[in-house]
């Protein structure tokens, strides 16, 4: 469908409690919307292009994420101190922190995502999974929340090994690994609890059951203060490495009909069972042998890789967020949305391939994005552009459109040729090499296929 004309919300002035590209991309949405905007950063992030756009910065404490974007005090602080009405957060950071939320509402704040209490419950794993048992989802085994190593040991002797140890707070892969047995559980435990703590400011984990040889879908939902819900299609996140996305698609490739109304409906079902009043995603797994999926869990904010569902339906879903926010009613019903074409995704960051894909601070000395027909770059990268140690490595999301899906593969595939970055390492050469594999130009690939195949397959290109 046609992105809806855009006008003013009654939203006047929203803080930015984020940072990097997606602090970029709220900031231009607020922009089109006629809102002003404040961001506040960290003393790293000072002088980089998210305060540079915004209408006004707030440098609220230094580097460490938890002395800054974490520190929700000094958010709230920010936010009333220069007349915000709004707190959009982004993705990562506390956009999934319920206590955040609250607050955010309790000091007469709009809080640009889900109602608290939807977004505590979407973080409540054990009362999500019952909650999309309830609405009729197929879900995949797991525990409640876990305070000790003890407890996650006898949850996985109930579920059956190999597990997978997740965040109760994020995603991104942090905080998350599979294991295969009580020792390794058990050496993993207190290291993944500390990692989660530093990304999201909580600790808490749980463990679910995984699934081998599986392919990660996931619904985009929408909804308002008024009781409507749509979907906007399906993503395909299935080409990662460590649990982490480096590929994302829509819709989802090679994937049976019945199975994509299924796995949409299914999203849906879970959106209304919740009242979501925002932008969403529900996640499953896809067992492509069996043909059977499973819920994996909802998202209450926007993902990195919303661009390619705007890319295919023509919303915008980062305006539409704000407009929920601010009590509009959606502007469309499900029959108005289609699907047109295709869109694939590139994360690039600062990660070696060839050493581990492990992160690469640095200063970017020469920085010039793809242009070209069906090519999008969302980026607050720029030459000069400092990558420091406190964040994620994220340098740009590049994004192709086209008619067909071989059509955007191959514009995917010359815009990666046509990236240059000098100064640190990309993830660029190692996609593209990626998304001509056969593997991947059949829609074939697992989560496990970079380790098993894919980044063999590269190292072996390029010794």
């Amino acid at each position: 469908m046609a992105s809806p004309v855009l006008t003013r919300t009654a939203l006047r002035k929203v803080l930015v409690a984020n940072r990097g590209e997606i602090a970029v991309r709220v900031i231009k949405a607020c922009r089109a919307l006629g809102i002003e905007t404040v961001v506040v950063t960290s003393t790293a992030d000072r002088d980089g292009m998210p305060a540079r756009l915004a209408d006004r910065a707030v440098c609220i404490g230094p580097p460490p994420a938890g002395k800054s974007y974490l520190a929700i005090p000094l958010i709230l602080s920010a936010a009333l101190g220069t007349g915000c009405d709004a707190v959009h957060p982004g993705y990562g950071f506390l956009s999934e922190n319920p206590d955040f939320a609250a607050a955010c509402v309790a000091e007469g704040l709009v809080f640009v995502g889900p109602r608290p209490e939807a977004v505590a419950q979407a973080g409540d794993k054990a009362r999500a999974r019952e909650l999309a048992r309830s609405a009729g989802i197929p879900v995949l085994v797991g525990s409640p929340i876990l305070d000790t190593a003890e407890a996650a040991v006898q949850a996985a002797s109930d579920i059956g090994y190999p597990v997978l140890v997740k965040a109760a707070a994020g995603g991104g892969g942090r905080g998350m690994s599979v294991v295969e047995n009580e020792a390794e559980l058990r050496n993993r435990w207190h290291a993944a609890a500390a990692e989660a703590q530093s990304a999201f400011g909580d600790g808490r984990l749980y463990v679910e059951q995984f699934i081998r040889n599986a392919r990660h879908i996931e619904v985009q939902v929408l909804g308002d203060k008024h009781g409507s819900v749509v979907h906007l299609g399906e993503r395909d996140c299935t080409l990662q490495r460590r649990h982490q996305k480096v590929v994302e698609e829509s819709p989802a490739p090679n994937l049976p009909d019945a199975i994509r109304q299924q796995i949409r409906s299914s999203g849906v079902a879970f959106a209304e069972a919740l009242g979501l009043d925002s932008a969403g995603t529900v996640e499953f797994i896809y067992d492509a042998d069996k043909q059977r999926y499973a819920f994996l869990e909802f998202n209450a904010r926007i993902q990195v890789e919303h661009p390619v569902t705007e890319m295919v339906t023509g919303v915008d879903l980062v305006a539409e967020q704000l407009r929920s926010a601010a009590g509009e009613p959606l502007r469309f019903t499900q029959g108005d949305i289609s699907l047109t074409g295709h869109a694939i995704e590139v994360r690039i960051t600062t990660e070696d391939p060839a050493r581990g894909f492990i992160p690469n601070p640095g200063t970017v000395q020469v920085w010039e994005p793809p242009v070209g027909e069906g090519i999008r770059v969302d980026s607050h990268c720029e030459p000069g552009y400092v990558v420091t140690p406190y964040y994620d490595s994220l340098l740009a999301k590049i994004v192709a459109y086209g008619p067909s899906r071989d059509a955007a593969i191959d514009r995917m595939i010359a815009a990666l040729g046509r990236l240059r970055v000098e100064g640190v390492p990309t993830t660029a050469d190692f996609a593209r090499i990626a998304l001509d594999h056969p593997d991947f130009r059949a829609g074939t690939v697992t989560t496990d296929w970079i380790a098993s195949r894919g980044l063999p397959d590269y190292l072996e290109k390029i010794s």
